[in-house]
């Protein structure tokens, strides 16, 4: 299993709390784009997360562009455990969304 850096820990908290697209993942955690989607690409290249895009008319009725939507793994789960255990403060850093 891939060592996390604390940034991608924390990304994958945020999607493993229900927070599923880069957006929201960037306005729970407060980091950048710059910094949420790299670390997503290398969740789903390590096999941590999965994504699938958020069909085109769903978009266009909403008036938006079409959405990824990331989604934990078994792996990434175990991963994120290991991470809060690294990392205990992750558990405050983000909380349960809808919580």
């Amino acid at each position: 299993m891939p060592r996390l850096s604390h940034s991608a820990a924390l990304i994958l908290k945020a999607l493993s709390l229900g927070y599923c697209f880069g957006l929201d993942v960037m306005e729970v955690t407060g980091l950048p784009s710059g910094t949420v989607y790299p670390a997503l690409r290398r969740l789903e290249r390590d096999s941590l997360v999965e994504s699938r895009w958020e069909p085109e008319e769903e978009a266009t009725a909403k008036q938006r562009p079409a959405r990824r939507y990331y989604e934990v793994t078994p792996a990434g789960k175990t991963a994120a455990l290991a991470a809060t255990e690294r990392y205990p403060l992750l558990a405050h850093l983000v909380t349960e969304k809808n919580a």
